[in-house]
Order: C-alpha cells, then structure tokens, then sequence
C-alpha cells in the first residue's frame, strides 16, 4: 500500500493542507473518548450511575470493534499497516524524536501508532471483563451468569484495575500531544477535529468509504446487543 513517507518539514515546497484522518476514524476518536470518560467517572460515583457507567461500557465495546475492523478497511492512515512498525523502527524514532531535524509523520508516527494500539487493547480489555464483573451488591454485568464466581471475581479485579491502566494511557497521550504542540510545533488535536494537516511534500488522499463505515458501525453494535441481550440467556 502506497504511503506519504515521513519528512523533516523543510526544503522549497510549500506547505498544504491535506487530508489524513477519515471522518469514520475522528467520529470513533472522539466518541470513545467521551464515553470512556463517562465510564471512569460513573465507575466512581456509586450505586445510582451504575447503569449509565454499563451503557456506556457497552458503546466503547461496540466503538472499539468498529475501530479494530476498521484498522483493516478504513482510510489509509487509518490502516493498522500504516502505522505499526516493528521494535528497530520505534527506536530509530525514539532516538530521533527530539532532535531539531526529526522526521515528521503525515499519519501516526512509530511510537504513537503503538500508544493507538495499547489504548485499543486496554479498551477492549475494560469493556470485555465489564460483561462479567459484579459489585457484590447489586449489579452484575450481562454475562455474569456465564461465568464461575472464581472466574467472574477475577474478572471484576482486572476490570477494577485496568481502570488505572486505562487512565495512565490518557495521561501519557494528553503529555503527548503537549509534547508535539509545544516542543515539535505539531498540532496533533487539529488535524483529527477538521482531517487535515499542514503537510510539504507529496501526500496521497485519505480516502473512506463512509458506506461501508456506516454498515461495519451497525454489525458492531449489533452483535453487542445480541451479546448483552441475547447471550445469558440461551447460552446457560
């Protein structure tokens, strides 16, 4: 698959604004985003938002699944292929990140395509181990049938957990973007609001079909609803 190669923003071409995020790919960035912000806070909250905090889980599951199809037939940096590198070329980056000349990257660069990675698992992990986790009290994930008490006790403990992995990730993404905008004059939060990004050099399109962005969304959150409702109860 074809690329725009990272390049070190000089020489006599001008600067253009191009596409490089999809509109699929920003309405998932920012859909999850603020649900998972609703479940970290009405995970604290107590009993009262608890069924908020389970809605919301059940749309970062759906968002998250989207996402993860999406990696393979969405828009060109919006492919997984685009921006997982192997160990050698995430430390080729590294070593070179804060250097005055560094290479900039018209899509995720090396590091940052596995921070995308690390969220999407830990999401995945949230949302997942949520179905069968119980306060002991009075709610129980759609699943907790399914599963032992030993089984749905650890379950609960790793989604407890994963709470804090979850928001260290976004810390270290937020000191990221602070990092980019302030030190590397890279504006990371622009490009995924409006879909481009100043850019010299040669660039291809980041072309979506919205159709059948729109068609994988609904699959997702179908086979959410029929997991959540349908599952505990013909597959006791």
């Amino acid at each position: 698959m074809p690329q725009a190669k990272a390049n070190t923003g000089k020489g006599d071409a001008p600067e253009k604004r191009v596409w490089v995020w999809d509109l699929p790919t920003r309405l998932f960035h920012w859909s999850v985003a603020a649900l998972a912000i609703v479940c970290i806070v009405t995970g604290r909250l107590g009993l009262d938002w608890l069924d908020v905090h389970m809605r919301c889980g059940y749309g970062v599951l759906a968002l998250v699944l989207f996402r993860l199809v999406w990696g393979f037939a969405g828009g060109r940096h919006a492919r997984f292929a685009s921006f997982v590198r192997g160990p050698a070329v995430v430390g080729r980056h590294i070593a070179e990140m804060f250097q005055k000349d560094a290479p900039r990257h018209l899509g995720h660069n090396p590091l940052g395509g596995w921070s995308v990675m690390a969220m999407l698992g830990a999401l995945l992990l949230q949302a997942s181990t949520g179905l069968f986790a119980t306060d002991d009290i009075f709610t129980e994930g759609p699943l907790y049938p399914l599963a032992s008490r030993a089984a749905s006790d650890l379950l609960t403990r790793i989604h407890r957990l994963n709470a804090d992995v979850i928001i260290a990730l976004v810390a270290i993404h937020v000191l990221a973007i602070g990092f980019y905008l302030v030190v590397k004059r890279d504006n990371l939060i622009r490009p995924m609001i409006d879909g481009r990004k100043t850019w010299r050099g040669p660039a291809l399109p980041a072309e979506a079909n919205l159709p059948a962005a729109a068609l994988i969304a609904a699959i997702c959150a179908g086979v959410v609803f029929l997991v959540v409702r349908y599952a505990p109860v013909y597959l006791r």
